[in-house]
């Protein structure tokens, strides 16, 4: 796999920041490998499974060592990748962890786990807030304000991302890390904790009925 360096880091650069094509190298893997949380984030060409490809996978540490993998058209596998989401003794943090699971798991049949969605723990923590987008959680918990500019971009066109696109990939892992921290601390305060763990568990399960299209059947 080729790694391929960016011309230049986002605004306030990471740490470390690297782009590669179709996996991580050895390097990286190992890096990631001895941490204990990962903060992951998917880029895709639409929402729906099975027609809409993944596109680019970032990748986070609590060193703020920042990785962007970009992934070919009709691409169905990243060893390097696999192993490191697949490994139980790191927990992967996500932001709206449903899709990012399922779309792992259809376009690079990587089975994520243990998990952790800033999303759901925002909706069980936060329950004074009519928002829970990764935006006002980051800018309430962490104090960064988020640019999503280039949220709704073509993503496909992995060879020639621009350097918005990357800032803004890098951006929805960067705070992902330090957002889950401070919701644990409030839901472990409001005794909310062991419920928040019962949820993170079911994810791959919804993940899965969101992959075959059968929508929610714990409805009546």
């Amino acid at each position: 796999m080729t790694q391929v360096r960016a011309a230049s880091a986002p605004t306030v650069p990471p740490a470390r920041f690297a782009v590669f094509d179709g996996d991580l190298d050895a390097e990286w893997l190992e890096l990631y490998g001895g941490g204990a949380a990962l903060a992951i984030d998917t880029e895709a060409m639409g929402l729906i499974h099975g027609r809409d490809r993944l596109c680019l996978v970032q990748l986070c540490d609590v060193h703020d060592q920042v990785s962007c993998i970009r992934l070919g058209r009709g691409q169905q596998q990243a060893p390097r990748l696999k192993a490191l989401l697949e490994n139980g003794a790191i927990e992967k943090v996500f932001h709206f962890a449903r899709f990012d699971v399922a779309a792992l798991a259809q376009n690079l049949a990587i089975q994520v786990n243990p998990i952790f969605c800033t999303k759901i723990a925002s909706r069980l923590a936060r329950t004074y807030a009519p928002r829970h987008g990764l935006k006002d959680v980051v800018n309430e918990l962490v104090g960064v304000e988020l640019d999503k500019q280039a949220q709704s971009s073509d993503w496909g066109q992995v060879e020639e991302l621009s350097e918005a696109q990357l800032a803004y990939a890098a951006g929805d892992v960067r705070w992902l890390l330090a957002a889950r921290d401070r919701l644990e601390t409030m839901l472990r305060r409001e005794d909310r904790w062991q419920l928040a763990q019962r949820c993170f568990g079911c994810i791959p399960v919804f993940a899965d009925l969101d992959r075959q299209r059968f929508g929610s059947v714990f409805e009546h």
